[in-house]
């Protein structure tokens, strides 16, 4: 699934991806760590994978979106 990185917080590894409908998604540090990335800016297009139904999906995978 595709998103937009919408918030990062650099100390907690945390923050919130926005989905294409604009809903947003919070992320914690070991989702952000499963994808190997050192930095996340606001406004990036990320791959996120998910976990839980569709009306409280958990984050578990962040990483940047390549075509």
């Amino acid at each position: 699934m595709q998103a937009t990185a919408y918030t990062y917080d650099p100390q907690t590894r945390s923050g919130q991806v926005l989905l294409d409908d604009g809903t947003p998604v919070p992320f914690d540090a070991a989702a952000f760590d499963a994808g190997g990335l050192r930095l996340l800016r606001p406004g990036q297009r990320v791959r996120i994978e998910t976990e839980g139904s569709a009306d409280a999906p958990r984050v578990t995978l962040v990483t940047l979106h390549t075509f």
